[in-house]
């Protein structure tokens, strides 16, 4: 008989290639490139220390997760942490493939004891500036307008706004918010949201005001299609592409609507300052303001960690302002 050829040696270079095909199928765009440059700057790495991407891939060993941390070094927190993601993705891929033997535990605590935790920005945004708009939004759902298209478009981009302030919805939740999602009478949703969970959503009276005058007006496009009325979208396309379909509006158009009403309400210069995630701060400060409850604000913004819903509290404060004027301010101009 005759023996089989040896398996050919994989590369480290080779292995990398494999990896990020794989990521390419299964991951956006811009993940993508985010993992083509963390893998590029591993690559960086093993040059410094003598190693080529040419030799046999099971030069990585644990020992690399110390080399790789201490040349990360230079760079941001946040994107040492992100390419660390990229790296360690890496690894699991080439243990996976049985590519090389790791001892992956043992890498996790590595990462854990050398890499940087990157600095929390607190949220900022211009409350003031959003009430000005939801005023304006308000303007919108009870205007006369002429033209049939440009009355929904109007109807639609006020109940869009007013609905993301008072629900805290993400951009891509009310973007695929359906008709029969709503429980129009109790002012409830379901909705599938972040990180694939289930959740209940409440509607404020003038969100469901905005919502229904918005889809009466629309009644007569959403009766023309084959699709039942529950499974057709809340916020509907009313552009030229869409004609008389019924089509959810991307989480672009989303983007559009927030940015094209500011520019209208607020003027050039606020254009930016004011995002859709802007209305998440908004929604989550307005009930930490009313309630003082951390507890409560982390069940309506549907927060897993309660830490992240604490990082509020410092926009809620008002009497924390009030109190520090009081003793900083006194007698100033005295």
């Amino acid at each position: 008989m005759m023996a089989h050829p040896e398996a050919a040696v994989v590369t480290i270079q080779e292995s990398i290639n494999r990896f990020l095909e794989v990521i390419a199928l299964s991951r956006s765009e811009n993940t993508a490139r985010t993992y083509q440059n963390g893998m590029r700057v591993f690559v960086e790495m093993l040059a410094e220390i003598g190693i080529s991407p040419d030799e046999p891939v099971n030069r990585i060993q644990e020992d690399s997760t110390a080399n790789y941390t201490k040349y990360l070094k230079f760079y941001a927190p946040a994107t040492e942490n992100l390419y660390i993601t990229v790296y360690k993705n890496y690894l699991s891929f080439l243990v996976a493939e049985n590519l090389v033997a790791l001892n992956l535990q043992q890498v996790k605590q590595l990462i854990q004891q050398r890499t940087r935790k990157p600095g929390i920005r607190l949220p900022q945004f211009p409350q003031a500036d959003i009430e000005k708009l939801l005023d304006y939004a308000i303007e919108l759902t009870g205007g006369n307008f002429d033209d049939e298209s440009e009355k929904l478009i109007n109807l639609r981009d006020g109940a869009f706004l007013i609905t993301l302030a008072d629900t805290g919805l993400r951009i891509h939740e009310a973007c695929n918010l359906r008709r029969g999602d709503i429980d129009w009478f109790k002012g409830k949703a379901i909705i599938i949201g972040k990180g694939n969970k289930q959740a209940v959503i409440r509607f404020s009276e003038r969100s469901l005001m905005a919502m229904r005058s918005y889809l009466n007006e629309r009644g007569h496009l959403d009766g023309k299609g084959i699709k039942p009325l529950a499974a057709l979208p809340v916020f509907a396309r009313h552009d030229k592409g869409a004609g008389s379909r019924v089509l959810p509006i991307t989480t672009k158009t989303g983007r559009q609507i927030v940015a094209g009403r500011v520019l209208e309400c607020l003027g050039a210069e606020a254009v930016g300052s004011i995002t859709p995630h802007s209305f998440r701060h908004y929604f989550v400060t307005c009930v930490l303001q009313e309630t003082g409850n951390l507890k409560i604000a982390q069940e309506f913004a549907r927060h897993t960690n309660i830490a992240v819903t604490q990082r509020y509290t410092h926009l809620a404060n008002d009497e924390l302002d009030e109190t520090y004027h009081k003793i900083f301010d006194k007698d100033k101009n005295g």
